[in-house]
């Protein structure tokens, strides 16, 4: 987890860089940001706060894989598998889960014969 210091600078960077495009905008609050006995109180003029809320809902999780097809459970794993309902999800889960069905167990490999076979030197000639 990041430290407080480091998520209250990104803010304030964040603030800083987008206000410098219109310093003049006018202001539509502030925001006070406290963590773990942090605090810092920033100034948000209407492009900031207009970036900040399109930055925020543009970020995209990369461990979010949407919905489960079935149960609309937010929870699927890395082979689209829901955590919720336990069923593949999507075309992909689809293909994963028949695969497996097909797929069988195969058998202990067989031990290579004792003498003879194409491989085997044939020392006698």
């Amino acid at each position: 987890m990041p430290a407080p210091d480091d998520v209250l600078a990104a803010l304030r960077d964040f603030v800083v860089r987008v206000d410098a495009l219109d310093p003049a905008a006018p202001r539509q609050g502030e925001l006070l940001i406290g963590l773990r006995g942090v605090e810092s109180r920033l100034s948000l003029s209407a492009p900031v706060a207009r970036a900040l809320v399109e930055a925020l809902r543009a970020y995209h999780d990369p461990r979010d894989r949407g919905r489960c097809d079935h149960c609309g459970g937010g929870r699927l794993d890395e082979n689209f598998i829901c955590g919720d309902c336990g069923r593949p999800s999507g075309l992909f889960g689809q293909l994963i889960s028949e695969r497996a069905a097909r797929h069988t167990a195969q058998g202990a490999i067989p031990a290579a014969p004792a003498a003879g076979g194409r491989h085997a030197r044939d020392d006698a000639r």
